[in-house]
């Protein structure tokens, strides 16, 4: 083949008149040119590095020490108040010399104190906790943390001066846990409970929390290594459904209905974002929009060139520092596709060549070469034996090599996806069920993400779960649409724009040799993944009667709102209450992920018993707004290394160290979550324009459900008129449907504002019979 000639940089022939030597300069310029990327890159992490090293300063001041010494060596004084005179009685030397280490030593100092007060003011997490306009003189105080937050920070800045997470008390954790559980348990349940938690409390509680505190001191964080190994690693069922999470497209855009146009562009502003990315010109992510308050930046580091490779009993993560290709699949067949040319990036009009390349390519895929991927998304222990007897040598191992190694994983679905026809809402759900699990062979799930280009232009992604969570995927998410639409754009025949260089080798097609007995476990993978995928209930539906604007105005938060309403839906939908997770994030601290927030409160099951049971509205509005402060409050707690869930896991894998058991432990890991919950949350509003391009929007992403016999409810709410959900469930359930209890929800978000503002405008016939023919 042409490409495997272009990779051998010389080749040689022995003749009777010796040894004749070609070189191909092409290949020849093409190792200089990587190479010379290679180093570049190098040079850029070392800048960076140093620019992170001495923040919240800057190289540059040092510059200002050195000056600060000439001026005083000229004026003949000593600023260092005799201690130079005195160092030179013991070692003798040029003054400028010493001047210039005691002021550099100087400068590290105040470096070391302006890196300690800004590690000390961003462990103050009270602010969070007060009203507003009623700032205490304490916060006053700490917004000093202005002064100490530098200028212009890197992505990476932060790092350094962000606090450990806290490990609670025992006995505060112990406290809050039964309070979470006491609405959901019978009074002879809860004395069964508290009997035991008590007992734990005064006993194995605080040997554990000993080692637990030990851990703290020397880990950078005390839960996240463990939450990644013993949760998603050490998992040994499919993670394709289980674990993977998805993103959608625009809801009612596809700015070009050409394949290959559309994956041009959209390939490229990854390409974009990975270089901001590694110059680290991505500003830092904060708590709350407007303020100074970082966020730790510790899972973009393998958002690129990053696989999960499968293990007997555990599986590892695997990084790359740089990739200059993505691996394409379609039809049956892989492709390795090259990014850059003469060290630069390929522009969008030559990736779109390049691919279309792909798409007339009207080669079969190899024996056992189309339904590769079931590997990944089926059970992990046989997809790990499969690669150590079938892909550990030859031609098998170098070409999944060049999957794991590539900077992404690209599938050109054959498909027609997006919210389209006569049934909008079912094509919806048809396309979330394609974002999660496709054919079930045509995505590799093990890559940190796919990319899914459909024919029809709608893109999508696939995302693996073990390396970082949705909001750093959305991040990405976010600025590749933004970009794709409003930056890089199409020409009038929805073409990518821009000149192709007709000399680009072509795409590099993937050879394989998969034996018989390798097809026949790929044939058991696949009929596991199916019988995943094909019992995963699916429904998606934008709610757009009102959203955040009018519940602020009624003074609700509008999270605390929509988990006070998917609690009523699920109490209307099984007339009973339930342990309900909603995820929260805790990176306001170094390497921090994630913490539950158990939502379903003492406060939200008396709102909605008061509801139903048919109280007067003001009696109901008061428990309402009960609920959603109690809600806040927890979230707040969750968010700042107060919450429950991570405190007591950590306990439970100590204790397994250590082989003691603890009834109490047991019992709260294996509690089921039967009501599943996440928002997204916009993070870079300033990429969307809501005012003058509203039809710009996307539809968010969600998961499958975690209880068999329980909801996945995703959301996101999209400016100040629209909430869009995900929920998911299981067919094999009798007592679970996803179109009822989107309905169910409808109807309860409804319901609330109705409650809080009675003089509200009854929703619109059309959403009327939706919500209707759900339920």
């Amino acid at each position: 083949m042409a490409e495997a000639h272009q990779a051998v940089a010389f080749q040689f022939t022995v003749t009777p008149e010796g040894i004749d030597l070609q070189l191909s300069h092409q290949a020849l310029t093409e190792i200089y040119l990587s190479g010379l990327r290679s180093w570049k890159k190098k040079l850029i992490r070392l800048k960076n590095g140093v620019i992170t090293g001495v923040y919240p300063a800057s190289p540059s001041s040092w510059l200002f020490v050195v000056i600060a010494i000439l001026a005083t060596m000229y004026m003949r004084s000593d600023p260092s108040m005799g201690l130079i005179a005195k160092i030179q009685e013991h070692l003798p030397t040029l003054r400028c010399l010493q001047s210039l280490r005691i002021f550099t030593l100087l400068w590290f100092s105040l470096i070391f104190t302006m890196r300690m007060c800004l590690k000390q003011l961003l462990s103050y997490h009270r602010w969070m906790f007060e009203q507003r306009g009623k700032m205490s003189n304490t916060t006053k105080v700490w917004a000093l943390v202005r002064i100490f937050s530098g200028r212009q920070p890197l992505l990476y800045s932060y790092q350094g001066s962000l606090p450990n997470q806290p490990v609670p008390a025992v006995k505060d954790t112990v406290k809050r846990y039964l309070e979470s559980v006491r609405p959901l348990t019978t009074p002879d349940e809860f004395e069964r409970m508290a009997s035991l938690a008590t007992q734990f409390e005064s006993s194995l509680g605080n040997r554990l929390q000993w080692y637990l505190k030990l851990k703290a001191l020397w880990a950078s964080n005390y839960v996240s290594d463990w939450w990644e190994e013993y949760i998603y690693l050490r998992g040994r069922s499919p993670i394709m459904v289980n674990s993977n999470y998805y993103g959608m497209d625009f809801l009612y855009v596809t700015p070009t209905p050409i394949q290959a146009a559309r994956a041009g562009n959209t390939l490229h502003a990854f390409l974009m974002y990975r270089r901001k990315l590694n110059r680290e010109e991505l500003k830092p992510v904060s708590s709350t929009t407007g303020t100074v308050i970082p966020l730790c930046a510790a899972q973009c580091e393998r958002m690129f060139n990053t696989t999960r490779t499968p293990g007997e009993e555990t599986d590892t993560v695997q990084h790359w520092q740089d990739s200059d290709y993505v691996a394409v699949y379609h039809r049956g067949r892989y492709f390795r596709l090259r990014m850059y040319s003469s060290s630069r990036p390929l522009s969008p009009r030559e990736i779109e060549s390049q691919l279309q390349r792909i798409l007339d390519d009207p080669s079969p895929p190899s024996p056992g070469e189309e339904k590769l991927g079931a590997l990944t998304a089926g059970d992990r222990i046989p997809w790990a034996k499969a690669r150590k007897e079938y892909f550990s040598l030859g031609v098998n191992k170098r070409s999944l090599d060049c999957i794991e190694k590539a900077a992404f994983f690209v599938t050109l679905d054959d498909d027609k996806q997006g919210m389209m026809g006569e049934d909008p809402a079912a094509s919806l759900d048809r396309y979330a069920k394609s974002l999660l699990h496709g054919k079930c062979y045509d995505r590799w799930f093990d890559k940190s993400f796919s990319v899914v280009i459909y024919k029809n232009g709608k893109i999508g992604l696939n995302a693996e779960h073990s390396w970082a969570d949705a909001p750093v995927v959305a991040h990405l998410w976010e600025y590749v649409l933004a970009t794709d639409s409003f930056q890089l754009g199409y020409n009038e025949e929805g073409h990518c724009k821009g000149e192709v260089d007709a000399s680009l080798p072509r795409p590099q097609r993937l050879s394989w040799d998969i034996t018989p007995e390798c097809q026949e476990q790929i044939s058991q993978s696949l009929a596991v993944a199916q019988a995943l995928a094909d019992d995963v209930d699916f429904h998606v539906f934008s709610f757009r009667d009102f959203g955040k604007g009018m519940i602020k105005k009624c003074r609700i938060s509008p999270d605390a709102y929509i988990q006070l309403a998917l609690q009523l839906a699920y109490y209307r939908d099984r007339g009973m209450f339930c342990l309900t997770y909603e995820a929260s994030m805790t990176r306001l601290f170094r390497e921090g992920r994630t913490e539950t927030v158990r939502s379903c409160s003492n406060e939200s099951c008396a709102f909605i018993k008061a509801l139903e049971g048919g109280e007067v509205g003001k009696v109901c509005r008061r428990l309402l707004r009960q609920a959603s402060e109690k809600h806040q409050n927890l979230y707040k707690h969750a968010m700042t290394g107060a919450g429950i869930d991570r405190h007591l896991f950590c306990l439970y894998v100590v204790s397994k160290y250590l082989g003691v058991d603890s009834p109490f432990l047991k019992e709260v890991l294996s509690e089921p979550w039967h009501l599943s919950t996440s928002q997204t949350p916009v993070q870079q509003v300033e990429l969307f324009d809501m005012v003058n391009h509203p039809e710009y929007v996307s539809c968010g992403g969600g998961f499958g459900p975690v209880a068999d016999d329980g909801y996945g409810v995703s959301y996101t709410i999209m400016g100040e008129n629209m909430m869009n959900f995900h929920i998911s469930c299981k067919h094999s359930c009798s007592q679970t449907s996803s179109h009822k209890y989107g309905g169910q929800i409808r109807q309860a978000l409804r319901d609330m504002l109705q409650l809080l503002c009675p003089d509200q405008r009854e929703p619109s016939r059309t959403d009327q019979s939706q919500t209707k023919k759900d339920l």
